[in-house]
């Protein structure tokens, strides 16, 4: 699918990995909708890209939200092409540590935020997608979810999240054959340690030391690495039902 005169939404739009892919798809001549709880950078975002972006403050995981949002881009963009699921949480803690049990309730809301969430854009994005006239290669619409390599390489204080992206890939396959009829294909990108405002925060010698562990480049991921490989998958067909690490060759430790 040409992203030219598409309309992408893109969930977590407003920073690091989706807000490169804002940029990015508005580049190739595309129009974003930015559906994000972060209000004021969803808005400077759309500010900045001009009349192809709309900023929607949104939460994934409600319906009526990410309802609302789809609706903007249907009725202020034109349609809704393309959806790119960046919004997510990180959360840290052992099973058992020394102040006793993880917390019931944040496994719960890791769980709601980054899998739960990303069904909800899903199967709503689907829904619409499923309208959509489709191109010379008979598709409809284009679905890429976000998961981590924590999915395969969680570490030590990882249970939660690695639990959450590995849902993520886990749905992929099983939506990419339902939705294939339709003309619509789904697609994961599982990232690895990317230089996004969760990296920021942490002190200059943790950032290099983490660094070290990637094999090659030996540096965090750039934002705008994970927007190209998102604008490749919209535009190569043959991409679909696969989860792609894009990690550097990096293999996690146990800790």
């Amino acid at each position: 699918m040409d992203p030219k005169d598409r309309v992408a939404i893109i969930t977590g739009g407003a920073s690091g990995l989706g807000a490169a892919t804002a940029r990015a798809f508005v580049e190739r001549g595309g129009r974003v909708l930015i559906a994000d709880k972060a209000k004021e950078p969803g808005e400077a975002l759309a500010k900045e890209l001009g009349a192809a972006a709309r900023f929607v403050e949104a939460d994934v995981t409600s319906e009526a939200a990410l309802n609302a949002a789809l609706d903007v881009a249907e009725k202020e963009l034109g349609g809704v092409h393309v959806a790119v699921g960046c919004a997510g949480i990180g959360t840290a803690g052992r099973l058992v540590g020394k102040s006793g049990p993880f917390s019931l309730d944040l496994f719960a809301l890791t769980i709601q935020v980054n899998l739960v969430g990303m069904f909800n854009l899903l199967r709503l994005c689907a829904a619409r997608m499923m309208q959509n006239e489709p191109t010379q290669e008979h598709e409809r619409g284009v679905l890429i979810t976000t998961a981590s390599i924590a999915a395969f390489d969680g570490q030590i204080g990882q249970v939660a999240y690695a639990a959450s992206k590995a849902g993520v890939v886990g749905m992929t396959l099983p939506v990419a054959r339902e939705l294939s009829k339709f003309g619509i294909r789904v697609v994961t990108i599982a990232p690895g340690l990317f230089d996004t405002p969760m990296m920021a925060g942490l002190p200059e010698e943790a950032r290099k030391s983490l660094e070290a562990t990637v094999p090659f480049p030996p540096r965090l991921g750039h934002p705008r690495e994970f927007a190209q490989l998102s604008l490749s998958i919209v535009e190569n067909p043959m991409l679909n039902g696969e989860t792609i690490r894009l990690d550097g060759a990096l293999r996690m430790a146990p800790r």
